[in-house]
């Protein structure tokens, strides 16, 4: 799902005209994800489950919950079961990262929290929207 979702939500991208927008919060996610890595590694914050560092945040979590905020806010915005397929998706790679004892808990929600977030939104880049979209709607 790391690479799935990402890869999927690049394929609608180009679809849609809004590869530009993509590009960027991808670039910015990664660039936080990494930063943050380097930046806390060494402090109790980044200490894996494991003992060993660069564990926050999950950078699988975030890659994954990126990947499906785009798809389910931008690409399959009015199909309820799609969104909640592709936000579960998010959510087994997220839990199987603490399951497999690479993360903890909260390490695992950053990351999930940061994809999330770059994902939902919209930077106005090679398009005329500036928003955050996360599709759900109830």
């Amino acid at each position: 799902m790391k690479y799935a979702l990402p890869l999927a939500a690049a394929t609608c991208a180009v679809r849609d005209d809004r590869l530009e927008d993509f590009a960027v919060r991808g670039a910015v996610h990664m660039v936080l994800v990494l930063g943050l890595k380097t930046l806390t590694d060494g402090h109790p914050v980044s200490v894996r489950p494991s003992g060993e560092g660069r564990g926050f945040p999950s950078g699988h979590a975030a890659s994954a919950a990126f990947g499906a905020a785009d798809l389910a806010g931008k690409c399959l915005q009015d199909d309820r079961l799609a969104g909640a397929a592709l936000y579960g998706a998010a959510g087994a790679t997220a839990l199987s990262r603490v399951e497999a004892g690479q993360h903890s808990v909260q390490q695992a929600l950053s990351g999930a929290l940061i994809g999330f977030s770059l994902g939902g939104a919209s930077f106005g880049i090679g398009t005329d929207e500036i928003g955050f979209s996360f599709g759900m709607r109830f």
